[in-house]
Order: C-alpha cells, then structure tokens, then sequence
C-alpha cells in the first residue's frame, strides 16, 4: 500500500481557495499523513536595492516571510485547515526550495495545485510544475480542480510496446501505484497505451512496404503485450486500452471518456536545451487534461539538484 506519513502541499497566494491542500487533506484524512502547507516567495525589488547592505536586505527578507507566514496561518484557519505546519521561504526558483524542503524532511509526496500553461510562455519561461515533474524524485501531484468520488476511474499509462527494461520497470510501478490509489479511493484502474501510427514516408519511399500487415502487427503486439502485463496485475481486459497515436493525444480522449479522476504517468528528468523545447510526454499530458496528474520517477532517479 501507499506510503505516505508527510505531505508537502504548495500554496498559491494568487488563489482564494487552495485545491492542493484540499486534496492533500483528503489523502492524509484516509493514510495519516501529516501535511505541511509551504509558500515560497520573492520579490526581485528587494534584491535590487543597491542602497541597503547585505544585511538589511536579509532583514528585509526575513520581515517579508513573516509577513507572508502571518497571512497564510490566517488564511488556513479560514480555510478550515487549522492542524498544518507552515513554511514559508524565499527564493526566486519556487522549485528548488519545494525539492530541496521535500529531500531534507522525508516528504513522501508533493501536491501542487496547477493550471493550463500559455504555450508561448511554457517553452520561454518554464513553469515550476514542468521543473518538479522534470526534477523532483519524490512523486508530485498536480492538482486540477476535479472530485475524487467512490467508485471513480484511475489511469496507469503505460508504455508496454517497449523492450526496454526501463519501461518495463516504470510500467510495474505505475501500475502498482494506480492499484494502490485505486484501493485507498475505493476506485477502479484502467490501463491505457498508445502505439504510434504507420510512418508514412517509409510508406513512400519503399514500394515494397505494405502499411496495412505493419499496422497490425504493432497493434497485435501491443495488444499481447498489454493483455500480458493486465494479467499479471489481475487488472480486466475491459479495463484495458490499447490505441492508435500519440501519448499526449491518447491519454486525454481515454480520460475524458471515462471521466477520470486521476492520471498516473511516468516521466524522466529532461534538462538543458531539449527541455526547453520538447519537454516529454507528461508535460504535455497536462495540459489537455481536466483530471489530478500523479508524475511518478523511474526507481533510481536522482535529481538534478544533488548530483
């Protein structure tokens, strides 16, 4: 089952209500967990006063995370959220704070509430929730505004056309983790996977190429493949899904299908110029999807951060 003794959930001062710590109560109401609400705050202002010392301008900063820790252990008391730890601090890179509080406190989860990202600014300015997904080796939940009721529909969205043993791994563990939560909300697990469609130029340029025999044997792999990986999991062929397309397409149709309450999705820590202009998979799963997004890290995954 799901181990899960401390929540870290994100506050965001922008919003009235808090959909992260809503969610991260509703976890720790059914685990036990504790949940810590942490803000992080900045204000480029203050480090650009070039009259103040190094030292005022420290004390500057520490009144301006008073200031904000006052606010926020008011507003949670509004909220109703009156047993929560509170942390507030400062740096201009949200995500590393989040991280590093996360690996210094033995955080078993982060939830983060997010939103649907501007296309433009996403590959310019990168979102926090893209630098967690992409960093934190601690699994995150992204929280969109979306009930959990009884009953509900979990994805595990696996990739079991792959030889790779890595995926293979990363499959179980996504499916693991889909039972679990499927078990703690009373739900059910589906699993989808997507297989890529026939390349159309090796269609072109190799006469003797027939599209149709290679359509069906990727799909007829992927299909043994998946009944195989469901089985040993004692997950229903109904509860299975096997299409055409791409992750991003796929994912999302199956999802609003089935009015999914939660998207369980492996994803790998991309950095540097490739991370800015492709990003992966489960970034773009996010944003088309009107669900909870779970990014689970492949075992061994080491953060950036640390290394």
């Amino acid at each position: 089952m799901i181990e899960c003794k401390r929540i870290l959930a994100v506050v965001d001062a922008e919003r009235d209500n808090q959909p992260a710590l809503s969610r991260a109560y509703e976890l720790a109401s059914k685990t036990g967990a504790l949940v810590t609400a942490m803000m992080v705050v900045y204000d480029l202002s203050y480090d650009m006063t070039t009259m103040l010392s190094p030292d005022e301008r420290e004390s500057m900063r520490d009144a301006v995370t008073k200031e904000h820790a006052k606010w926020l252990s008011t507003h949670l008391r509004e909220l109703g959220f009156t047993e929560t730890d509170i942390v507030v601090e400062w740096n201009n890179r949200a995500y590393e704070s989040i991280i590093y509080y996360a690996l210094n406190n033995q955080i078993d989860l982060v939830v983060k509430a997010t939103k649907k990202h501007d296309d433009l600014a996403s590959v310019i300015f990168t979102p926090t929730d893209w630098h967690l997904m992409r960093k934190c080796p601690r699994p995150v939940l992204l929280v969109k505004e979306h009930d959990w009721p009884e009953g509900g529909e979990i994805i595990a969205a696996v990739n079991v056309g792959s030889e790779d043993d890595e995926h293979a791994a990363l499959n179980d563990k996504l499916t693991v983790i889909a039972n679990d939560y499927a078990s703690l909300l009373k739900g059910n697990v589906n699993l989808v996977n997507s297989y890529p469609s026939t390349p159309l130029n090796i269609a072109i340029e190799v006469p003797e190429f027939d599209p149709d025999t290679y359509h069906d044997a990727v799909k007829n792999h992927h299909i043994k493949e998946m009944r195989s990986h469901a089985l040993k999991y004692g997950i229903p062929e109904n509860k299975c899904v096997v299409k055409e397309g791409l992750p991003e397409k796929v994912i999302p149709q199956v999802a609003e299908t089935l009015d999914a309450e939660l998207v369980v999705i492996g994803t790998v820590g991309r950095v540097g110029i490739s991370a800015a202009l492709i990003g992966n998979t489960a970034e773009h799963v996010i944003d088309e999807l009107n669900c909870d997004v779970l990014a689970i890290k492949p075992d061994g995954f080491e953060s950036p951060l640390t290394v």
